[in-house]
């Protein structure tokens, strides 16, 4: 019998009624229990993630789920059930077991606490560190108690007060663990946590949610070039204003640049020949940056607001593991499973209220391009609309423009000399007002998934094709070659969380030693939408060297009629031996 427990989600509320109907009939058989639950009430827990469901062979086979109550001082594990023709599978106490660890996951510095009648759930209960307790040291909220009412023994529970009945109360109390004393990655109230903070939805309810789970939270942006001052200064605005304890920009663009960008211009790395690895490549410079600060201030955890269905979740958590392998990783939302609509929720109520609900897409910005996220890109057939690019189309006449490169590396833009970035970010604010470099992107993600993602990289794009365009001019047959073979690992491997693999090192070094001749200059023209590569000047350019043996299709210099005749009968000689043994074979 295959056996599967999992945290409950939306398309779960079709089970609401057959529980509920399970749940009394058990009461009513053990005479003891909450007999009656309201299945539209079970669907909001189910909704929220707090619940736990079973299933035996694919069939709903059991189910428990939890409650808050004091401003989540306490949590009840309640609503354990196990359909009669499952029992006897040891599945009870798999329930048991998922319900309490969604607890403490959920709600780490809570009491946690149970009432129940059944001796077989009272050991569970105890190897798993509750103690039996008297109902006075039980939540004193009267919902709680409410539920009580359609118990057969309530009137016990009223004659006595609420202080005693035929239920044995259990509870488990995370400041009296002794467990948590000898368990490093145990948090604790007060503990202090970086949380990666972008000012957006996801990040926003992870502050929000960890200050309400009393840890100290400071936040930390890694600014790789996709913010304006005013920008960075509205997101510490917001973070501190939700309750970060202090909050800190660092500035990475330089470091991006010269660690990474570099190599992908190097490299004309475009990922499945279509996305230049815009926030693929951030994310593990700003896990680098976030994991050395958090060292810095002496943090016990590190925590980020990505989902469970990502590729960001896996490249910090490897940055996380290599860098600071003693701080523990959070992330709130892959944990409890939290949608949206739900984030949303959370904050107005907690008194959070900012219109994220009106924004339809998702954007991430740095300096090597923005992608973009919404509706459009979960399907595979709808287009991605105008009006979702972040930058419009504001130039419709042709413009020139002129980059020239030194060993490789962007030094000026049209006559203009400047530090690489800043001439990237040149090109951007140029290019982008012709819409050029917009794109849809379908990959495999690291978990196996296909994912679609529009992107504008309007810089990226075309200075790696005018790269690729000088190369093709200066390099041999087989650097070039070889340089492509070695640049898809390079893209692969960065894109798949290996930055820190010291392959990598080794790729960046042969990639570096083919740029030794890469001087020269390339002539582009912009029109709405594309752009024309014209051609190249260069003292490397193989074409027009004083040294070159012939002009194709024209003239040569350096051999005759005989020599090609030779040349033809050796370099086909291996062919010419398949063939003819083929022939004889086949007569």
């Amino acid at each position: 019998m295959k056996i599967k427990v999992r945290v409950s989600h939306e398309e779960d509320t079709k089970y609401a009624f057959l529980i509920c109907k399970k749940i009394e009939e058990s009461a009513k058989i053990r005479g003891t229990g909450i007999a009656k639950k309201d299945p539209e009430y079970i669907k909001l827990i189910i909704i929220h993630g707090n619940a736990v469901i079973a299933f035996c062979d694919g069939k709903l086979a059991g189910f428990s789920y939890l409650e808050t109550f004091q401003n989540e001082e306490f949590v009840v594990n309640s609503g354990l059930i196990v359909f009669p023709e499952f029992r006897k599978q040891g599945l009870a106490k798999i329930i048991k077991i998922e319900i309490f660890k969604l607890s403490r996951k959920k709600f780490p510095n809570s009491k946690i606490f149970s009432i129940t009648t059944s001796n077989p759930v009272i050991k569970i209960n105890t190897k798993l560190g509750f103690k039996p307790v008297s109902f006075s040291e039980l939540t004193h909220s009267e919902e709680f108690w409410k539920g009580c009412r359609s118990c057969a023994n309530f009137d016990i529970l009223t004659r006595n007060q609420k202080k005693m009945c035929l239920c044995t109360g259990l509870l488990y109390n995370p400041s009296t663990d002794n467990n948590k004393k000898k368990d490093k990655n145990y948090l604790s109230t007060g503990d202090k946590i970086v949380l990666a903070y972008s000012g957006g939805l996801d990040t926003s309810y992870c502050l929000k949610y960890l200050i309400q789970e009393k840890y100290e939270v400071h936040t930390v942006i890694i600014n790789t070039g996709g913010f304006k001052k005013d920008e960075l200064d509205q997101i510490e605005k917001r973070a501190l204003s939700i309750g970060s304890q202090s909050h800190k920009t660092i500035d990475a663009i330089e470091e991006y640049y010269q660690n990474c960008i570099k190599y992908l211009i190097f490299g004309n790395i475009l990922k499945n020949n279509t996305y230049p690895l815009s926030a693929s490549s951030e994310r593990i410079f700003q896990a680098i940056k976030i994991a050395q600060y958090a060292t810095y201030i002496q943090a016990k955890a590190i925590a980020h607001g990505s989902t469970g269905a990502g590729n960001d979740q896996i490249r910090f958590d490897i940055a996380f593991q290599i860098i600071c392998p003693e701080k523990i990783t959070l992330s709130p939302i892959r944990e409890m499973k939290v949608s949206r609509k739900e984030e949303i929720e959370y904050l107005k109520n907690k008194g959070v209220s900012i219109c994220w609900d009106q924004a339809k897409y998702s954007i991430n910005k740095g300096i090597w391009g923005t992608s973009i996220g919404g509706k459009e890109t979960l399907t595979s057939d709808h287009d991605f609309p105008e009006e979702a690019y972040p930058k419009k189309l504001k130039r419709k006449k042709s413009e020139n423009l002129e980059l020239e490169f030194e060993k490789g590396e962007l030094v000026s833009v049209n006559q203009e000399k400047g530090k690489a970035t800043k001439n990237i970010i040149k090109i951007e604010e140029i290019a982008s007002e012709f819409a050029i470099g917009r794109g849809i992107h379908i990959g495999d993600t690291i978990l196996g998934i296909k994912g679609r993602i529009a992107f504008e990289a309007s810089a990226a794009i075309i200075i790696i094709k005018a790269h690729h365009l000088l190369e093709k001019h200066i390099l041999t047959k087989w650097q070039l070659y070889w340089k492509e073979q070695l640049s898809n690992w390079y893209g692969m491997l960065l894109h798949e969380a290996q930055y820190l693999d010291p392959v990598m090192r080794d790729i960046e070094k042969f990639l570096k030693s083919t740029q030794e001749r890469l001087t020269g200059t390339v002539d582009i023209i912009l029109y709405p939408y594309r752009f024309h590569l014209v051609g190249i000047k260069s003292k490397f350019d193989l074409m027009t060297s004083s040294n070159m043996a012939a002009k194709y299709g024209e003239m040569n210099y350096a051999w005759t009629e005989e020599d090609v005749k030779g040349f033809t009968k050796i370099f086909s000689n291996q062919m010419k031996m398949y063939h003819n043994l083929k022939k004889k074979k086949n007569d």
